[in-house]
């Protein structure tokens, strides 16, 4: 059954009892992911998993959804706005978005804001009436993100995976968890220590021994303690790769790729030192060490699967690449424009003494940035009447420019966070149901 020759070129969609019509091209590129995939239906079947019911006769899709936030959509659709319906619970038309493919974005400021209080407040009451369930569950029956698959080795799997992956899932969990984190402190600490001068002194070493690995300053105490938490880090890594479900998914996944660019280091270094020895002339990658062994600072990153904090900043920066990019176009033709100007009345007019601090644009440019983000060192000032009058001038568009973006950022702050606590939370249902039985 072909849904893409010889039918009418108008489709009829019937949304909770109101029909809009729709030319049958329109629909490839319609704002609306799930009307968009009418477009690409072949059969009968692909139809069925889009809508609720099909009449073949009249070529009427029918949607069981509610036919006034629909109406809204529409409007959106058109017009570009998109507005909560009135007298209509926030959360019930979000859902509603998310159905035909929108998101929280996609709303105008003010309503942007109503989610996200309203969010902010049924988080609570809705943390309270899952913890409140018996035994952790929610009240219908196998819809809870936490439950194991059926089959033995299966529910193994899920278990471990769910022990290393999600921290709140269990009792296991947590303590699998804070001893990873107490090992990233340890290896933070030796890191810091091992670049103060009284550190190396105790050591009985020069600054070019302690820079590069030997056998000597493996066999150290913090070269064994650098090995120790290597080991862990590379055990537990296996680890979570042996019990993934998709091993292509995750190798791709950002926190894994920092895992093996923290420990991989280590292991190039030893290799190194084993081919080279003492060698001087092949010590000559002694830059290269030291900057593999300080890539070991990869390893702060490794709190963010422990912290939800340190995960809605990472998921904030994914989602606004964007305002990002924006931000950094903003600061960057403010700094070509006040850098050149700065550098014309400070040196180049030669209005009075030249200030060296201003000899060339890209010197000038560190001025700019200062100023711009209100950090002021003072290392580098105008002395001239006009600069300081342009210096006043970059301070303050500084300020307006880092400021327009920053609203767009916040709100997916809010978003992300918000989505993180409810799956914390599902998660933390069953911290003692499975262990304890």
């Amino acid at each position: 059954m072909s849904f893409g020759r010889g039918r009418p070129s108008v489709v009829v969609l019937n949304v909770g009892g109101t029909r809009y019509s729709l030319a049958r091209e329109g629909l490839k590129d319609f704002p609306l992911r799930r009307v968009s995939r009418l477009h690409g239906c072949v059969s009968e079947r692909d139809v069925l998993e889009v809508c609720d019911d099909y009449d073949r006769e009249r070529n009427e899709y029918f949607f069981d959804r509610h036919a006034e936030a629909f109406g809204f959509i529409m409007l959106y659709v058109r017009h570009g706005h998109l507005r909560f319906v009135p007298r209509m619970c926030e959360l019930s038309f979000y859902n509603e978005m998310v159905y035909w493919g929108l998101e929280c974005s996609h709303l105008d400021y003010c309503c942007q804001r109503r989610l996200d209080d309203r969010m902010s407040d049924t988080y609570t009451c809705y943390s309270a009436e899952e913890c409140a369930a018996p035994g952790g569950g929610t009240a219908q029956e196998g819809s809870s993100p936490t439950a194991p698959p059926p089959g033995g080795d299966k529910k193994w799997l899920e278990r471990m995976r769910r022990t290393f992956e999600e921290p709140t899932s269990s009792l296991a969990a947590q303590i699998l968890a804070m001893v990873s984190i107490v090992f990233v402190i340890i290896s933070m600490v030796v890191l810091c220590a091992s670049t103060m001068p009284e550190w190396r002194a105790a050591q009985n070493q020069s600054m070019e021994e302690q820079s590069r690995y030997t056998a000597e300053s493996m066999r150290e105490p913090s070269g064994i303690i650098e090995a120790i938490c290597i080991g862990w880090f590379t055990a537990e890594c296996i680890v979570r790769f042996i019990v993934s479900k998709n091993k292509c998914e995750f190798v791709k996944r950002p926190l894994n790729i920092i895992d093996l660019l923290a420990i991989t280091p280590y292991y190039i270094s030893v290799l190194v030192t084993v081919f080279t020895g003492e060698n001087s002339q092949l010590q000559r990658a002694g830059v290269t060490l030291r900057v593999l062994r300080m890539m070991r600072i990869f390893w702060v990153i490794k709190l963010a699967r422990h912290f939800i904090g340190l995960q809605t900043l990472g998921l904030t920066l994914k989602r606004c690449y964007r305002e990002m990019v924006m931000l950094l176009i903003f600061v960057c033709v403010a700094m070509a424009i006040f850098s050149a100007l700065s550098q014309l009345l400070e040196h180049g007019l030669k209005l009075g003494k030249p200030n060296e601090g201003y000899a060339s644009i890209p010197a000038a440019c560190w001025w700019v940035i200062i100023s711009m983000t209100t950090v002021g060192y003072g290392d580098v000032c105008p002395v001239t009447i006009p600069g300081r009058i342009l210096g006043g001038i970059c301070v303050v568009s500084g300020i307006v420019l880092l400021a327009l973006p920053i609203t767009f950022i916040y709100h997916s702050f809010v978003q992300c966070y918000h989505e993180l606590k409810f799956r914390s939370a599902r998660y933390s249902r069953s911290l003692s149901a499975e262990f304890l039985n």
